[in-house]
Order: structure tokens, then C-alpha cells, then sequence
């Protein structure tokens, strides 16, 4: 390693701190290696990530206007983990959705059927409270005392009250649009 960066010119900081490459592989090395080793690389890896880390970094310091607030081997650290990300997301294999279509099957009543739908739209049609209701009393089995307290009604009486003018609406819905009963039937 050392006859590969002898031709490297040392890095200076806004500091004035002169830190050969030598010094800055063995302060932050480990760490970016300890890292990459615990996002599922090797040691490689470690080194390729390092080795772009340090060119960013050269190129950084460079830069008349660049002012190093942290240690070296901690922007360097920075640096390699961000590259390392970068890199791991472009290599997760991108799995187009025509080829899991055929592994996910929904079941049969995923999708409500068309008479559920157009049941739901006349229960819409009376309003979001009355939905609510009719669906927490029909279809969730709600008792008359926990519908009270949960949907702030006085008592039971005044909730039984609004359950059958909510029901009154949707029949007046469905008797306007010349619906049958038998519509609804599978």
C-alpha cells in the first residue's frame, strides 16, 4: 500500500494540519471498514469506498473555500458513508412488477363486487354519520351502548332514532333510482 500512495500528495486543512495519507488510512480505515462490514460489504469494498472518500476528499481541500469544522477522519467517515449508500442503492436489483404479478394472488373478495359497491354508494348517499352508523351497528355488530359512547349520541333512544332516519334515506335513495330488492341478491 505504501508504494501505491508515495506518489500522493499529502492533505492540508484550513487548520494547517499536514496529515500524510498513511496517517489518515490508519485513523479512519477501520472505521469506514467497520461500517461497510455492517451494511453487508467486505473488505473490498471497504477499499473502494476509502479510496473514493479520500479523492473527494483531496478534491474538498482543494477548494479555497472549503473549511474543515471536524477531524479529518471523521469527514472522511462522512464522506465514505454516504458513497457507500449511494453505491449499495444502485445495486439492489430492481425486480419489475410483471414478474411478481404472477407469484401475489389476491383473494376473490379483495375487490368489492359491483352490488357491494353501488350498496355502499347508497349508504354514502345519506351522509358520513349515518355511514358510520349503519356500518358500525350492520356490519361491525356494534351494541346500542357502545355506539352511544363512541358516537356521542345522548342514549340509546336518540341513537335508535337517527339509525332509522339514516335507513329511511337510503331507501328513499334506492326508491328514487327504481332499485329492487333483488338487485342486492347474489
Amino acid at each position: 500500500m505504501e508504494a501505491a500512495t508515495a506518489n500522493i500528495p499529502i492533505f492540508k486543512t484550513q487548520a494547517s494540519k499536514e496529515q500524510p495519507i498513511e496517517e489518515l488510512y490508519e485513523a479512519a480505515f477501520p472505521s469506514v471498514a467497520r461500517f461497510v462490514k455492517k451494511m453487508g460489504g467486505d473488505l473490498e469494498d471497504a477499499k473502494d469506498v476509502f479510496h473514493d472518500a479520500l479523492v473527494i476528499y483531496q478534491e474538498r481541500c482543494d477548494q479555497p473555500e472549503f473549511r474543515l469544522q471536524h477531524s479529518p477522519e471523521g469527514y472522511l467517515l462522512g464522506i465514505a458513508k454516504h458513497l457507500w449508500i449511494r453505491k449499495h442503492h444502485q445495486q439492489r436489483k430492481l425486480v419489475p412488477l410483471s414478474s411478481i404479478e404472477r407469484e401475489i394472488s389476491l383473494p376473490e373478495d379483495y375487490f368489492p363486487s359491483y352490488k357491494t359497491q353501488r350498496l355502499l354508494q347508497f349508504l354514502e348517499s345519506a351522509g358520513q354519520k349515518c355511514l358510520d352508523l349503519l356500518r358500525a351497528f350492520y356490519y361491525q355488530k356494534q351494541p346500542l351502548k357502545q355506539l352511544v359512547k363512541t358516537l356521542g349520541y345522548a342514549n340509546e333512544h336518540s341513537l335508535s332514532v337517527q339509525k332509522y332516519k339514516c335507513l329511511e334515506k337510503v331507501r328513499h335513495t334506492i326508491k328514487n333510482q327504481s332499485v329492487a330488492y333483488e338487485d342486492f341478491l347474489d
